[in-house]
């Protein structure tokens, strides 16, 4: 039985978030999602042309607009679904409301994953040092992340220690550290080639010393081979559990939101390769393939945290439901 959700409460509490939105990231935002939008609307109005109710060809071409869109093929059918049960609930639904309609699908799907409620750059208070394992194919925009969550937090008043666990390749090692001197935060790392583990344990142990509030702890970026690199991952976990009990306290997968459907691939594998407990999805300004968080966010139940919207410092996001649906149908 599928269930009508009630956006009330969705679009009240959005409300009260529009007022914490600032200015600035609501632009750089509205910006980033730019492309998706004119991709997606510029198909939705095709798909509505000459139509005045929402029928069953309507519906096909709109399940062909969300595919296109990367929302994925799940998703999509679960959206189709929604207002499907809208259409039988009120006998005549009007092309022109779709938009809306679709804004309030899009919402009931964000809401199910009870998280994207926050505005800031946070960690727990009860979690010293707060150990964050950051996992990803290389060329995701991994090490960027990593640096510009690092700038985030240290905006933020937190002591930050990074470490570069990505030992295969010497580029890893040496893009983190030019993060480290443009933040101001020290880094610890070893030689090309050395055992990650040994990298997180010095990590954790230069953290712990110093009184250090987030340690961001860089990974190889290898998924040729899924059982080295869950036993690699579980040996660096293990190692850092000797200096601090029970972390990581979050495994951040990397995504790039441009590769579309690659991603959601990519989010497969690694969540089977590790615990993976939250997600980044990076460079949606330079695509069309925005869509591509609504379908991971609904078909993995992995909170998506952070959004990369543009190349500045400043560009990577706390991703906030409300804040999403609010740009993606704005002036439309």
């Amino acid at each position: 039985m599928f269930h009508i959700f009630d956006t009330t409460n969705f679009f009240n509490t959005m409300s009260l978030f529009k007022k914490l939105f600032s200015s600035k990231k609501k632009e750089t935002l509205d910006k980033g999602l730019e492309k998706t939008k004119t991709s997606f609307f510029g198909k939705l109005n095709k798909a509505v042309a000459g139509k005045s109710k929402v029928d069953d060809d309507v519906l096909d071409n709109l399940e062909e607009v969300l595919v296109a869109s990367d929302v994925g093929v799940d998703t999509t059918l679960k959206i189709i679904k929604g207002i499907e049960a809208r259409v039988a609930k009120d006998k005549y639904v009007g092309t022109e409301e779709l938009n809306e309609i679709l804004r309030e699908e899009i919402a009931r799907l964000l809401s199910e994953t009870n998280s994207g409620e926050d505005v800031e750059f946070t960690i727990p208070k009860d979690k010293k040092p707060y150990v964050i394992m950051v996992v990803g194919v290389n060329g995701v925009g991994k090490t960027t992340t990593i640096g510009k969550l690092a700038y985030q937090f240290k905006k933020q008043g937190y002591k930050v220690v990074l470490g570069a666990g990505d030992t295969f390749r010497a580029a890893a090692i040496d893009q983190l550290q030019i993060w480290a001197d443009r933040v101001g935060i020290p880094i610890i790392k070893q030689q090309m080639g050395s055992d990650p583990a040994s990298v997180a344990f010095d990590t954790l142990s230069s953290a712990v010393k110093n009184d250090a509030d987030v340690v961001i702890i860089d990974t190889a970026g290898r998924l040729h081979n899924k059982i080295n690199l869950m036993n690699e991952l579980s040996k660096v976990s293990r190692v850092m559990q000797k200096v601090v009990p029970d972390t990581p306290n979050d495994v951040l997968l990397v995504l790039d939101g441009s590769t579309g459907q690659n991603a959601f691939e990519q989010a497969k594998q690694f969540t089977k390769a590790t615990n993976v407990t939250s997600l980044a999805v990076t460079k949606l300004d330079g695509t069309a393939k925005g869509g591509v968080v609504i379908g991971i966010s609904d078909q993995f139940k992995i909170p998506v945290k952070y959004i990369g919207v543009g190349e500045g410092i400043e560009d990577l996001q706390v991703f906030n439901k409300y804040e999403f649906v609010d740009s993606f149908f704005s002036n439309k």
